[in-house]
């Protein structure tokens, strides 16, 4: 038991130190941007110099409109049940 113990945490801590071994043979860190030379739209253009230079406030935009269209989704998907006949407003279960 002790024996599999060890070759298992052998196993994991090898895979967790492959990455660094990568980078110390010379691969450069990998920048990932956006490129805007191909954009026209100003708020595509604005969200895309956001992603590349603000990451930050890139997230916090990421956070707040997730949000914003989860309770739109909500609103709308109640509506959408009510008016087919489905009553969610009520917690009484109909059995037939």
């Amino acid at each position: 038991m002790r024996g599999k113990i060890a070759t298992l945490l052998c196993a994991a801590t090898g895979s967790l130190l492959v990455p660094s071994l990568a980078l110390a043979r010379g691969a450069s860190e990998l920048v990932v941007v956006a490129d805007t030379r191909v954009i026209s739209s100003g708020v595509l253009k604005y969200f895309a110099n956001l992603y590349n230079f603000d990451p930050v406030l890139f997230a916090v935009w990421c956070v707040v409109l997730t949000a914003g269209y989860g309770c739109f989704l909500g609103v709308f998907m109640d509506f959408l049940m009510s008016h087919v006949g489905i009553d969610l407003k009520s917690r009484k279960i109909v059995e037939q």
